[in-house]
């Protein structure tokens, strides 16, 4: 399957702050957008005035690169979120939330959404006893998810847990650190969806203009 394998802190300076792609190290000095906070490129440090089709264009593109996804798995989750009862934009968001990937570096067994998918696509993640290896398998209410027996010795799973002690926990996911094993208890909670920010309206904007 296609994926970027460009530099990300790239794209944390395009969108003119932190996406948290990297884990622990968006948290230090070394950080790209500490220490150099502008857009990458020549033009990077000239004066910028966005339209509105740049303004959601470039929401669109944050949200998408915050999740790791590519432009025809962004667009479809707006084609569901589009068709469902709620608001558009939570809706999107909440589909996103439940991606498998995303619920294991929410849980805080990777320290980023890449470890997170590498974990998945690496076998080491089972969901209800069963092995899952799809990054975006949508996970379900009262789901289990947990690490394999043989893969409970990964170092940087402990790190991730030792890190993920410092930040707020999302409380729709319930983890039990000695057993490597967590339970998704329900649908995302929208305003704990803030760091970093998204606005998801112009996203909707975006395609639907």
């Amino acid at each position: 399957m296609a994926r970027y394998l460009g530099p990300v802190c790239k794209l944390c300076r395009r969108e003119a702050g932190k996406l948290y792609l990297k884990g622990d190290r968006c948290f230090t000095e070394k950080c790209a957008v500490t220490r150099r906070p502008y857009p990458p490129g020549q033009h990077g440090q000239g004066r910028i005035k966005l339209s509105e089709y740049g303004l959601r264009l470039r929401e669109k593109q944050k949200m998408r690169r915050i999740y790791g996804l590519l432009e025809r798995q962004f667009s479809r989750y707006y084609a569901q979120a589009s068709g469902m009862k709620g608001r558009t934009g939570e809706e999107m968001l909440g589909l996103i939330e439940r991606r498998l990937d995303n619920v294991v570096y929410r849980m805080g067994f990777a320290v980023s959404r890449r470890q997170g998918r590498q974990l998945v696509r690496h076998s080491h993640i089972l969901v209800n006893g069963k092995h899952v290896n799809i990054p975006s398998f949508v996970v379900k209410p009262n789901d289990k998810i947990e690490l394999h027996e043989k893969s409970r010795k990964i170092a940087y799973v402990a790190a991730s847990l030792a890190a993920a002690e410092n930040k707020q926990r999302p409380t729709w996911v319930d983890v039990d650190k000695e057993n490597l094993a967590g339970v998704f208890r329900g649908l995302p909670v929208r305003e704990e969806l803030n760091e970093p920010m998204v606005r998801e309206q112009y996203v909707v904007e975006y395609y639907s203009r």
